[in-house]
């Protein structure tokens, strides 16, 4: 499994795509840094720097944590993109180009196959993600100023690394899947719907929550159970811009925050969504004709 996951690596590292999302997530986080600096040194020189009441507290945590949550969202945005490029034809376009035949000659189970990709794929996804968490973190608190910084402790870091690379993982079992069933152009653009599904789905249940309306949130539950996804994110922002006392504080709130906090039980789920799928996946490749 370990000679199929660094055959992996090695493929992912010498595609195009990986070389062009790196230099583009490198572009985004120069575009981010320069967009902190200058909205942190604008707010300070309009405020002089100072606190002058509650409310303009409030205002402060709720501008410094929207602008931290819209970078974590593009990286979750970008991180999720490379997971679908990268994984989609993993196993299909190796059956198209005949190139797996060789894999198969050898005495290797086809579940060592699905394992090994998964293994080398999640590792080098986990890796990206960790980078970029950190990149965005270290941007806002190094160039946001007292205005834009957000004061958290390396628990609430941890947890919410932690969960924010979970949906790659997530997207890698699904996509090996998709890749084992049908073919890779099918299987992306399956994937890149029922991704856009979801977020769309969560943005519906925030503001359900914010209008009351039952309806709008049972749509974000249902998009949430047909791809976890969303809430993942979701989690990851009640973690990370938690506060002592006040969980659901007005800090978290907004349209990269959440206004509704994610069950425990959705992580569970999501994990058994991910482990499904890679089963199923196996299931389905050890016995396809190719």
């Amino acid at each position: 499994m370990w000679t199929i996951a660094k055959l992996t690596w090695r493929e992912i590292l010498s595609k195009r795509i990986f070389h062009i999302t790196l230099f583009m997530s490198f572009a985004f986080l120069l575009f981010y840094a320069i967009a902190t600096y200058i909205a942190a040194q604008e707010a300070t020189e309009q405020t002089g720097g100072q606190a002058v009441s509650s409310d303009f507290f409030l205002a402060q945590t709720f501008f410094a944590t929207q602008i931290l949550g819209v970078g974590l969202y593009f990286a979750a945005f970008v991180t999720a993109l490379l997971a679908i490029l990268s994984s989609v034809g993993s196993i299909a376009g190796e059956i198209e180009s005949h190139q797996i035949d060789t894999l198969l000659a050898r005495p290797l189970h086809r579940r060592t196959i699905v394992l090994g990709k998964f293994a080398g794929l999640g590792s080098l996804l986990i890796l990206y993600s960790i980078c970029l968490f950190l990149g965005v973190l270290a941007i806002n608190q190094w160039l946001g100023g007292e205005i834009l910084r957000f004061e958290m402790s390396a628990l609430q870091v941890i947890k919410a690394l932690a969960v924010f690379v979970l949906p790659p993982l997530l997207l890698i079992a699904v996509a090996l899947l998709f890749s084992s069933i049908t073919t890779t152009i099918n299987g992306g653009i399956i994937l890149i719907i029922l991704y856009g599904i979801s977020f769309i789905g969560g943005f519906v249940e925030q503001m359900g929550v914010l209008m009351n309306k039952t309806s709008m949130i049972n749509i974000g539950i249902i998009s949430s159970l047909l791809f976890p996804l969303d809430s993942l994110f979701r989690k990851m922002t009640v973690y990370l811009f938690d506060t002592a006392g006040d969980p659901i504080s007005f800090a978290t709130q907004g349209l990269f925050g959440s206004l509704s906090t994610p069950s425990n039980a959705m992580l569970v789920y999501a994990a058994l969504y991910g482990i499904t799928a890679l089963w199923l996946s196996i299931r389905r490749f050890s016995s396809r004709d190719v």
